[in-house]
């Protein structure tokens, strides 16, 4: 006996079948959502939410209590302390990276 799984990707929208149906995720008020689409109505998701993400802030971008790793306008640490390591320059695998170390990494490439 043979058995076979069949999937159907559904528009959760307009109800239509097909190939190109992708997960999209977003949240309002801090629930989260998941909602199947295909491109067409995905765009008509993004043309909705237009006017709000203009305007809008991305969570944390800006929070000065929330301490990342990448400056968002440096390389990344990850590929900066490769990039070290390969040069025989030594740095910490945590915290921050020296501004030397960066300036170096930012000149090589």
């Amino acid at each position: 006996m043979v058995q076979r799984t069949v999937t159907i990707f559904t528009d959760d929208l307009t109800d239509t079948e097909g190939g190109d149906v992708a997960t999209h995720t977003f949240s309002l008020d801090g629930v989260g959502y998941e909602i199947d689409l295909n491109p067409d109505s995905h765009q008509l998701l993004l043309d909705a939410l237009a006017p709000f993400l203009k305007v809008g802030r991305k969570e944390g971008a800006s929070s000065p209590r929330r301490s990342g790793s990448k400056r968002p306008d440096g390389p990344d640490p990850i590929k900066v302390r490769g990039w070290a390591k390969s040069q025989g320059i030594e740095v910490n695998a945590r915290g921050r990276v020296p501004r030397e170390v960066i300036e170096k990494y930012e000149a090589a490439h």
